[in-house]
């Protein structure tokens, strides 16, 4: 049972079936259920997932696109006291395999975008599986080659009608959400049902969710953002719309049918919203989105301009955080279009309105939500140091960790993020780089993140990353690989002649001198340049994967210096 002053994400469900009974809480595809519906639903699997006698504190690996099922299974293995771990379905059947083999599911729940997974997973690979089930309608071979239950034939199991008694795992452990698992064993971040009801009460207060909302799923569920904001929506009980997979037709589709007041993006989400929406004749989401929040990296000005022009009636909050802390650490406002009238928004979008967000001190991410403690690990006198926090957001631990003994060290109880920055005087957040992300050139540290945001400033720089490369002398030289903005073209040429041509001209020369204008110290100046014709590589939340643009620098660099 469970001390029942304590938290537990299943509290949202008695809210659900009586203030939103005859309400629509949930649409995914063809399917619509009111708040009484959706929490039959949770309550009958739980019975069934009972009646195989799952137990508080088995864990259960979930894999599949969106869906109102996933949410549904989310939601009754944590009645039952069990443990979610949700999976990347887009990983690889060695990522999946890796991952199981640390949290030791006794049962594997997917969907069709991870059958390709059986087809080279073994019977004993998994040693402590004990059932795989499908959360939706397999094929009959595949039923028959696998024993797979199904998502419907656990709720038949359900006989009797089941009360509000949840239960809770040892520690209050609900979810294990894991870290990439593309660079080796992924790990897995233990959290607790405190954490993310405390997270989902920050987005409640600071981006203003409410029963009202129409909240369209654009991040998986897999990911600790896109698992945040919907336990958010579930508590205050607004309406969830829900698209498998992220694509930009069918979300701004979803958009326009289901009138969405909001969504959450990271800057490629965004970034394919927005070419989408320039496509089209007439785009009836302005008149609707009214909550726009961003994670997993910073919106470029051009972004946000956009973002404002084509969403003129939602407010606009940028966040930083991380899968350890739960997902967002501190939030800004970007934008808010009840502070001000339209013809004053473009006038300030005209000047430059947003470079206060980008400065030569790193980028600004806003203030710490009300849970959150924050503080810099400096050394010497400087300001600058590593970034900790600390609070009920925080991890308790990697799955599998040996609890640590209670120490008297200062540091002890404060979550090392891994990040560079400083706290201004009005409690603002800057962030300057990874601690891992440093470049180490000429005995000095380089943190990249400082550097791209000051040539993103440059009105003919739409994308950037900062590489460091051996270098003998230097032990790394910095070098900067720099995407163009239509219309705009690459000179090789001196700074004198560039300068000279009235025409949209970049070069090294123009931008190293750029840097200088920035007062950007000398030995953070890229002492290379590169155009990158191509889309950077890119994570599936956006974010760029630097080791991968550092490799192919290192490779072709000798053989083709100004153009990748």
């Amino acid at each position: 049972m469970g001390n029942y002053s304590e938290g537990h994400i299943c509290q949202c469900l008695s809210r659900l079936a009586i203030a939103r009974r005859n309400a629509v809480v949930t649409i995914s595809g063809d399917r619509q259920k009111t708040g009484e519906q959706f929490v039959e639903e949770v309550l009958c699997l739980a019975r069934g997932l009972l009646e195989l006698d799952l137990r508080a504190g088995d864990i259960v690996a979930i894999s599949a696109f969106n869906s109102d099922l996933y949410l549904e299974w989310l939601l009754a293995i944590a009645f039952v006291g069990g443990i979610a771990a949700p999976l990347n379905y887009r990983w690889s059947v060695e990522e999946a395999r890796l991952a199981m083999l640390v949290v030791k599911p006794i049962m594997l729940v997917t969907d069709e975008s991870c059958q390709r997974w059986y087809s080279k997973l073994q019977n004993n690979d998994i040693p402590s599986l004990r059932w795989h089930v499908s959360l939706n309608f397999p094929s009959s071979d595949f039923m028959k080659t696998w024993n797979v239950l199904t998502t419907e034939t656990l709720k038949k199991y359900s006989m009797r009608p089941l009360p509000l008694n949840y239960c809770w795992a040892h520690e209050g452990v609900v979810i294990i959400c894991f870290t990439s698992g593309t660079t080796g064993r992924p790990k897995g971040i233990t959290l607790s049902h405190t954490a993310l009801i405390i997270q989902s009460l920050a987005k409640i207060a600071i981006v203003g969710y409410s029963e009202n909302d129409v909240y369209l799923h654009t991040a998986p569920l897999c990911h600790i953002g896109g698992l945040s904001s919907a336990m958010a929506m579930l508590m205050v009980g607004g309406s969830h719309v829900i698209i498998p997979k992220f694509e930009p037709k069918s979300a701004l589709k979803a958009v326009e049918r289901y009138r969405v007041t909001s969504l959450i993006t990271v800057p490629t989400i965004m970034a394919d919203i927005i070419s989408l929406i320039r496509q089209k004749e007439t785009w009836k989401g302005k008149e609707t989105v009214n909550k726009i929040l961003n994670g997993g990296g910073g919106l470029s000005i051009e972004l946000i301009k956009d973002a404002t022009t084509f969403f003129p009636r939602a407010k606009l909050f940028s966040a930083y955080g991380m899968t350890e802390a739960c997902s967002s650490l501190t939030f800004m406002t970007l934008y808010d279009p009840t502070m001000e009238t339209s013809s004053q928004h473009l006038q300030k979008v005209a000047n430059t309105r947003y470079t206060s967000v980008h400065q030569s001190q790193g980028v600004c991410v806003g203030k710490p939500a009300p849970h959150v403690e924050l503080k810099i690990c400096v050394d010497g006198s400087s300001h600058v140091g590593r970034i900790l926090t600390r609070g009920p957001h925080v991890m308790l631990r990697h799955w599998g960790q040996i609890p640590e003994k209670a120490s008297d060290s200062s540091n002890e109880s404060w979550l090392d993020t891994g990040d560079v920055g400083s706290i201004d005087e009005y409690g603002n957040l800057w962030l300057i780089g990874r601690v891992n992300g440093q470049i180490k050139s000429g005995g000095e540290n380089v943190y990249p993140e400082e550097m791209e945001a000051i040539l993103l400033q440059h009105p003919g720089v739409i994308g950037i990353v900062i590489v460091g490369i051996p270098d003998a002398r230097l032990t790394e030289m910095v070098i900067a690989c720099i995407q163009l903005r239509e219309n705009w073209y690459w000179s090789d040429k001196s700074f004198k002649h560039s300068s000279e041509n009235k025409g949209l001209v970049l070069s090294s020369e123009i931008l190293r001198h750029y840097c200088r204008e920035k007062n950007l110290t000398g030995f953070k100046i890229p002492k290379t340049f590169i155009l990158w014709r191509k889309p950077f590589p890119a994570t599936t939340t956006g974010k760029v994967k630097r080791d991968q643009v550092r490799r192919e620098v290192m490779s072709h660099l000798q053989f083709l210096p100004s153009s990748l």
